[in-house]
């Protein structure tokens, strides 16, 4: 199995999916386990001098000026543990858990926190073993970290609370950690505060939808394709030189992948009525336009989520000069936001691709395809509630681009009193992921179908290879009206799962 080392200068979005995902294995390098036994002598030695140190002898936000006797440290660490874990609502998904343990522990391994090596060991083994403490939808404002979370993967580590194990049943994780050999940590100075003060949650699930993105949106370029291929639509506008003059880089990129996927195609530029475009729609022609400013709105998202993945997160932090000092690195800020920009593009995308698929449907607009892309309409509905289950996932997608980042409550009896709510837009940003997707297969299904009704010309040779590998997936083509929830699933396991990419790539290359 494929094992991620942890050192002391972060990790890569690679790493964090194959924690989160592919379940790798996760081994401590010799250079963190010398800096973390490094930092924790600092922060040692700060606790056996009288001067309060925030985090390390004193309470926690607006409790922050009460000095804590050494005989009730533990008691306090265990304390801000057990109390901050006070999560509520639905689990999150394994995957995202996974993810916010695995970037703790990358935090914790930087040797700026405190945490004696031997915590970091236990929060690896716990990885190992494949146990996912339960963790609640609700409880981070991304403020001092996403607190409620991390607290409850915390309470793991103590062996309290619950988690699941490998065979995803929920049990007390004490039982858990005795099954694979796993102590409880008996948490010391420092330790519980630097367990949970950090943005890992909204930065792994920041991760991951740009993984998933990634794909989506290449598919997303492939049923643009198909759809102008299918209402007869003209690609000179994919025209290299036209978009070079304006020169987004996303932009450039969509054209270029849709400019592949319709080489060789027959469709293009014909018209079956008797007043010919000079213009495609705004939604055939601008499709490059939009999808690509949402290319390069990930490409923004890339670069934060890159800084954040080398980033040590906490307060206070360990300085190499043996400081320990207060900081506000752990607000959310810089993560929400791009979270936040990603949903409104997706929602843009998805708004788009709704109205190439009405277009198709229209016989006003398809230029001769049958109303509703039906086999005898009339008696046959065809697609018509497809495209409303289409237009309720866009009007979802609307309201889920409404950004948290820009809303705030103060906590902490003002000690806390602005926060980035970056959670939150990490939680509608992946319910956003999933309307888009279903959204493109849709497009997809509608495309593919519209494409096959067109007799006596030849699609791009791969528009033919989409449409053979999506049938071949359960895909189902043209034909009398029929349970149709089926159909749309299976298509949006094909798109889900970039299998609608895998097959046209062989023909066209590699897609940007």
């Amino acid at each position: 199995m494929h094992t991620v080392v942890v050192g002391t200068t972060g990790v890569t979005a690679s790493d964090v999916l194959a924690v989160a995902r592919g379940g790798a294995q996760v081994e401590l390098s010799d250079e963190a386990v010398s800096a973390l036994a490094a930092a924790r002598e600092i922060v040692e030695a700060l606790a056996a001098k009288p001067e309060p140190v925030y985090g390390v002898s004193t309470g926690f936000g607006a409790l922050a000026t009460r000095h804590i006797s050494p005989e009730l440290r533990a008691q306090l660490q265990r304390n801000i543990v057990r109390s901050h874990a006070a999560g509520m609502g639905p689990h999150v998904e394994r995957e995202v858990v996974r993810a916010l343990m695995f970037l703790r522990l990358k935090t914790v391994c930087s040797g700026r926190t405190g945490v004696r090596p031997s915590v970091a060991q236990t929060m690896a083994d716990i990885l190992n073993a494949g146990i996912t403490p339960v963790v609640h939808e609700f409880g981070s404002l991304g403020c001092s970290g996403d607190l409620a979370p991390l607290s409850h993967c915390a309470l793991t580590l103590m062996g309290e609370g619950d988690a699941e194990g490998p065979d995803g049943t929920i049990r007390p994780a004490g039982e858990l950690l005795a099954e694979h050999g796993i102590e409880p940590v008996e948490l010391r100075e420092k330790e519980g505060l630097a367990l949970l003060n950090g943005t890992d949650g909204m930065l792994g699930m920041l991760v991951m939808a740009l993984a998933d993105l990634d794909t989506l949106y290449k598919s997303a370029d492939i049923t643009a394709a198909l759809s102008l291929e299918a209402l007869l639509g003209t690609d000179r506008v994919l025209a290299p030189e036209l978009h070079a003059i304006r020169p987004h880089p996303g932009q450039g990129a969509s054209a270029a992948n849709m400019l592949a996927v319709l080489k060789g195609s027959e469709l293009t530029g014909h018209h079956q009525d008797d007043a010919p475009r000079v213009q495609d729609a705004y939604s055939v022609r601008c499709a490059p336009q939009v999808a690509g400013a949402g290319r390069d709105t990930m490409t923004h998202a890339r670069l934060v989520a890159d800084r954040e993945l080398a980033s040590a997160v906490d307060n206070p932090v360990v300085l190499p000069d043996g400081r320990v000092e207060s900081n506000g690195n752990f607000h959310g800020a810089p993560v929400a936001y791009v979270l936040d920009f990603l949903a409104i593009a997706a929602a843009d995308l998805g708004s788009i691709t709704e109205r190439r698929t009405d277009r198709l449907l229209d016989k006003n607009r398809s230029h001769g395809l049958p109303p509703f892309l039906a086999d005898d309409a009339g008696v046959d509905s065809g697609l018509m509630i497809a495209q409303y289950t289409q237009a309720a996932l866009v009007s979802e997608m609307k309201r889920l681009a409404v950004p948290a980042s820009a809303d705030s409550i103060p906590s902490s009896a003002m000690q806390e009193d602005h926060v980035s709510m970056g959670w939150s837009a990490a939680r509608k940003l992946r319910t956003a992921v999933d309307n888009l997707t279903r959204i493109v297969a849709i497009e997809l299904y509608a495309a593919t179908r519209a494409i096959e009704l067109r007799t006596g010309l030849t699609p791009a040779p791969a528009s033919q290879a989409a449409i053979s590998a999506a049938r071949a997936a359960g895909v189902a083509g043209p034909g009398p009206d029929r349970f149709l929830s089926p159909d749309l699933a299976a298509a949006d396991a094909f798109v889900r799962g970039g299998h609608l990419v895998e097959a046209v790539e062989p023909v066209t290359g590699p897609l940007a």
